[in-house]
């Protein structure tokens, strides 16, 4: 458990069925650009990353998700992809998925942002 009481986990619940996953944070890295938009780094055991993929198996991209780091709250964000970050480095039996989701927060109220979208990303294929 951490310090101060709070959560060891990350929880992704979707908003549309209520389903949810947790995430230990010890195998997790948080990144976010001046875009908002949070690449979730999860490096874990194959069986770990099965669960993640058919989490997100059907979610489709821009689907509201809720995020709660360590029980402080939760915040929601739009789900923007998942890609495979599988490296050399890792053992056989570790795996890397990269979770990118953004939050639907615009600052200025004069940008529309149903028209300009978040950020530039664009997921490759």
């Amino acid at each position: 458990m951490l310090n101060f009481g709070l959560s060891d986990y990350i929880t992704l619940t979707r908003t549309r069925t209520n389903d949810s996953i947790k995430l230990d944070q010890r195998n997790v890295k948080i990144r976010e650009n001046e875009n908002g938009l949070m690449a979730i780094s999860y490096i874990a055991p194959i069986f770990e990353i099965s669960d993640i993929e058919n989490f997100f198996d059907d979610v489709i991209s821009s689907e509201k998700i809720m995020m709660d780091i360590g029980q402080t709250g939760e915040f929601r964000v739009s789900f923007r992809g998942i890609i495979d970050g599988k490296g050399k480095n890792y053992p056989q039996n570790i795996d890397h998925k990269i979770i990118l989701l953004q939050q639907p927060i615009c600052l200025d109220n004069r940008i529309n942002v149903q028209e300009t979208g978040f950020s530039k990303f664009v997921l490759k294929k």
